[in-house]
């Protein structure tokens, strides 16, 4: 089933994705140059047999308009990265319409289609609930470490980071959530930020020179870097097995 054989391709390139994001925070632009050179027999195919060329040309334009106005923006405003923006838009093209079948005597999405037809939307509203995951995950490993009751002093902080000997900060994908400075008087003032600072070589002798004249613990906080593009291969799966998580949500509250 041409349905099947799509979703199965596309989740290929998710997880070859996903895995290039978790160990790089960076999948090159080959990737989905690939994707649609691979995915373009199915949609010469699927517009060959369209019932209605025109139909499907236009909801392929607005499919693909939509998530690229909206991929800009979000990229333009430091709240998205280019792979993540590429990704959704490849989908856009290669789903321009939800994509539904039946297996197993099993018909999915289990929800069924949301009204909005337009699944590359449902695929980043899914990625974007399912984000949540990741303060709980990040509070329950801090909970489970050694120095906990250190750790509790910033309950706040649990749910954005964790605390990470200094001696093994280089060439980890994280971000510095402590920023120490000298005031007037030589004394090092510690201040915390939420959106994290980069670790460059500087701070990171900055920050072993403190720790072995002890004027810091050994360990500090740290934020990890999202790969947005795990979150967006979720949605992916939820969106094709169960359905519209906002959607869902939005018909319980107002039941």
């Amino acid at each position: 089933m041409i349905v099947i054989a799509k979703i199965l391709l596309c989740l290929g390139f998710l997880s070859y994705a996903s895995y290039r994001d978790i160990k790089e925070r960076r999948v090159g632009n080959r990737v989905w140059v690939i994707m649609l050179a691979v995915f373009s027999p199915f949609i010469i195919y699927e517009l060959a047999t369209s019932s209605s060329l025109v139909t499907y040309l236009i909801q392929m334009a607005i499919s693909f308009g939509l998530i690229f106005v909206f991929s800009y923006v979000l990229f333009y405003l430091g709240a998205f990265g280019g792979a993540d923006a590429k990704l959704l838009m490849v989908i856009s093209i290669v789903f321009p319409f939800y994509p539904a079948f039946t297996m197993g005597g099993t018909y999915f999405p289990t929800e069924g289609v949301p009204i909005m037809n337009f699944f590359t939307f449902t695929v980043f509203g899914n990625s974007i609930l399912l984000t949540i995951i990741v303060p709980l995950g990040l509070f329950i490993y801090n909970l489970s470490r050694p120095d906990v009751k250190t750790t509790l002093k910033k309950p706040y902080f649990m749910f954005i980071g964790y605390r990470a000997p200094i001696g093994g900060l280089e060439g980890r994908h994280v971000k510095l959530m402590q920023q120490h400075e000298k005031d007037e008087n030589g004394n090092v003032q510690t201040y915390f930020r939420r959106s994290g600072k980069e670790i460059d070589r500087e701070t990171l002798e900055e920050l072993r020179d403190y720790s072995k004249k002890e004027i810091i613990d050994n360990k500090v906080w740290v934020t990890p870097g999202l790969p947005f593009i795990v979150p967006i291969t979720a949605g992916f799966l939820t969106a094709v097995f169960y359905g519209d998580l906002i959607f869902k949500l939005t018909l319980y509250f107002m039941a």
